[in-house]
């Protein structure tokens, strides 16, 4: 089934215009990257664990830094997103890096038409699965990708946590429905500043959602975790300990993280 044009096409546009400020801000680093550091956490890498030698597919790449992480650690790595601008830039990171991790610019529900072969990995991380309305069409994706045997690997925002306001005082949104949220915002790089705003259109999905479209793609689960803490400042008013954030005040008491790892 193709996905809807006029959600993909508003959220193209959106990730287009926001890719520089990304880009040029502190939260990716970019200088840093280039010089050798790696963007990768410890929660996926040792999901991950030992990479070399195996192809991987990152779905919703941005632009790149993961998966050239991946590459410089021995990974053979190919790197999807919808954004032309961030494809455009990950392309050139990798020469500029060294590497020969590959990009291939597309919605992720029009892969088939852009790529056939399988992977040892399927990988994705951090704000990945709001985008999409439908999560069994997401699985197929997962599982047409994966050689037998093969290992998916996701780490992700916690649903329960988009349920709050910034401040964690109220309930704002429902944990999952099926109807998406239209809304104008600013990008997570610039919470702080005055920035740019854009518009995006998202899904709330609750975990069973994401268990069922995998499950519903003849994928196995074998491990599942979630979270209290995230490597990420989201909200610019965490507390950090040892290099991970959590919420202020309400330490293990709201899930921020959760990862699934499953085998076809």
């Amino acid at each position: 089934m193709k996905a809807d044009y006029n959600f993909i096409e508003s959220n193209k546009s959106s990730w287009n215009q926001r890719t520089q400020e990304h880009y040029d801000s502190d939260f990716y680093d970019v200088k840093g990257f280039v010089e050798g550091k790696s963007s990768l956490n410890p929660i996926e890498l040792g999901l991950l664990g030992n990479i070399r030698g195996k192809k991987i597919l990152h779905l919703q790449c941005h632009f790149g830094l993961d998966s050239i992480s991946l590459s410089r650690m021995g990974g053979e790595v190919t790197g999807i997103d919808l954004s032309d601008e961030a494809i455009r830039k990950a392309r050139q990171l990798a020469k500029d890096s060294g590497t020969d991790t590959r990009f291939v610019c597309c919605n992720i529900f029009d892969l088939p038409d852009y790529l056939d072969e399988t992977f040892d990995i399927v990988f994705t991380s951090y704000g990945v699965i709001n985008w999409f309305p439908n999560l069994d069409e997401w699985g197929r994706i997962v599982s047409r990708y994966l050689k037998p045997d093969g290992k998916f690997v996701m780490v992700e925002f916690h649903p329960v946590l988009w349920m709050f306001d910034t401040k964690f005082e109220r309930v704002e949104s429902a944990y999952s429905r099926e109807e998406p949220y239209i809304s104008t915002s600013q990008t997570y790089t610039n919470a702080s500043e005055a920035g740019k705003e854009y518009v995006e259109v998202t899904w709330n999905h609750g975990l069973s959602k994401v268990l069922q479209g995998l499950l519903h793609a003849n994928l196995r689960i074998v491990d599942f975790q979630e979270y209290d803490y995230s490597p990420f400042n989201l909200f610019g008013n965490m507390e950090e300990d040892r290099g991970m954030y959590h919420l202020k005040d309400r330490k293990g008491m709201i899930p921020i993280l959760f990862s699934v790892v499953a085998e076809r």
